[in-house]
């Protein structure tokens, strides 16, 4: 029998996480919830779920620095963050720091389902991904968020990770903006062209910052951008 997926809930509002709470299991879901950070740590390295949905303020923490910390001890983890903040710079913040999704409050609680089944669905193993890709000098791994250059670690935000991703499981094959922006954060919230350009610009710099000579992005006029196996 497949185990539950299970769902990490931290959020001081305890009415909206019973909520939340009941929605889930009527998926089928296993749900743990608590009410403060510290006790989210606790969590999360007792229970090791399968996604947190992490509030941005909480009593005894921030959570953009909870996000930053966990993505970098648990790669695989997937991260839904949630506010009444809904400022494109926050959500564009919770992306930068690894968030997988970012949702305002209030949210169509459809919509909280859909997104955090999809997230699911690509967390869980076997979903069709390979869990390595590999290059002649380039290594991408999916499943940790690492990627190698030769034998040089490459330190990229995450978006930039999800951006060269859905890049390189693609090579050769030019993705419009708008695709990258779904790669990004599949839903409602789809960030300008020139936001676009930029983080792919960064990404660029990163790569041949550790690549020297090699240049693995290449813009498509008209179109977009394509990864190029050198």
């Amino acid at each position: 029998m497949t185990a539950k997926p299970l769902v990490l809930i931290v959020d001081d509002d305890a009415e909206l996480s019973a909520m939340v709470a009941a929605l889930f299991e009527r998926e089928g879901w296993a749900v743990q919830g608590v009410l403060s950070g510290a006790d989210g740590e606790r969590a999360l390295s007792e229970l090791r779920p399968d996604a947190v949905l992490l509030d941005v303020m909480l009593p005894d923490a921030n959570g953009y620095e909870l996000c930053r910390r966990w993505r970098s001890v648990h790669p695989a983890l997937g991260i839904v963050m949630f506010t009444a903040r809904g400022e494109t710079m926050d959500r564009v913040l919770g992306l930068e720091i690894g968030a997988d999704d970012y949702l305002a409050k209030p949210f169509e609680p459809r919509e909280l389902v859909a997104r955090v089944r999809a997230l699911l669905r690509r967390q869980a193993p076997g979903r069709g991904d390979a869990a390595l890709l590999r290059f002649e000098g380039l290594a991408i791994d999916l499943l940790r968020r690492e990627v190698t250059a030769g034998a040089q670690a490459v330190s990229l935000t995450g978006v930039e990770f999800k951006l060269l991703a859905a890049l390189a499981r693609a090579p050769g094959r030019p993705l419009t903006r708008e695709a990258l922006s779904e790669a990004v954060q599949p839903g409602s919230y789809k960030p300008q062209d020139r936001t676009v350009d930029v983080q792919v610009a960064r990404l660029r710099r990163k790569l041949r910052e550790a690549s020297p000579g090699k240049d693995w992005v290449d813009t498509v006029r008209g179109e977009g951008y394509v990864f190029i196996p050198r």
